[in-house]
């Protein structure tokens, strides 16, 4: 499993934060996995609480009806470098 960036882990640590992923490190996230599914095994509520999350700590809204949804929750990766470019905080 490849190291976390600085951002990345500030961001796995988001994530298990918001969703009381109490059982996991951030380390424990592999940043090219899935976030939904067979990966971390994430679901529509915990995204809509993850773009909540986002939305306060960045300052920039994720939209439900985005069609890019799909590319930008992909992976921590993906949502790392999605925050980073679109961050207004």
């Amino acid at each position: 499993m490849e190291e976390l960036s600085p951002f990345e882990l500030e961001i796995a640590c988001l994530i298990i934060e918001t969703l009381n992923l109490e059982d996991l490190v951030p380390e424990d996230i592999d940043p090219e996995a899935p976030l939904f599914g067979e990966g971390l095994g994430l679901d529509s509520i915990d995204a809509l609480e993850l773009a909540l999350a986002i939305s306060k700590t960045y300052g920039f809204q994720l939209r439900s009806d985005d069609a890019e949804n799909k590319r930008i929750f992909a992976s921590l990766r993906a949502l790392s470098q999605h925050i980073e470019q679109n961050r207004t905080k």
